[in-house]
């Protein structure tokens, strides 16, 4: 695995992370018949808290981000993506291992939603999560804190 590390995000990030939102979930979004080049960076840039999100670094350079949000019985998994150089070498799984155990820690439920038919899926139920409900388009998955 590769030298990686999370720093907190600041505003000037926001457009780095859009450029990587729309490279990480191209294939999925167009699979859906859902891609459109601007909406793609768009939500990221309307949904980007700088306090809430971590930027994920390899080798000293921006890879990818991920952010924790807040809300009233659950923290919000949000903005997960990694960039294709840094994706199968295990950084996401080593990433979401940390925030399960802070969240395990501090007996936070945790709650995300993928898109049908992605990968990230399997990575979440392998840490845990499990189905809570899902449309044509979303599927929401939550876990429980763990003792």
């Amino acid at each position: 695995m590769a030298d990686w590390v999370t720093r907190p995000a600041t505003a000037d990030d926001v457009e780095a992370v859009a450029e990587v939102r729309a490279v990480a979930m191209r294939a999925d979004l167009e699979r859906l018949g859902r891609y459109d080049e601007h909406r793609v960076r768009q939500r990221l840039r309307d949904g980007f808290i700088p306090a809430h999100t971590r930027i994920i670094e390899v080798n000293g350079a921006l890879a990818g981000c991920v952010a924790l949000r807040p809300a009233v019985d659950a923290h919000w998994l949000e903005h997960f993506y990694l960039a294709p150089h840094a994706q199968g070498r295990g950084i996401g799984t080593a990433v979401l291992r940390e925030l399960v155990e802070t969240a395990d820690r501090s007996a936070l439920r945790l709650r995300v939603d993928v898109l049908q038919g992605s990968p990230a899926r399997r990575l979440y139920e392998r840490h845990g999560f499990t189905l809570e409900e899902e449309d044509a388009v979303d599927v929401f998955l939550v876990r429980a804190p763990r003792p």
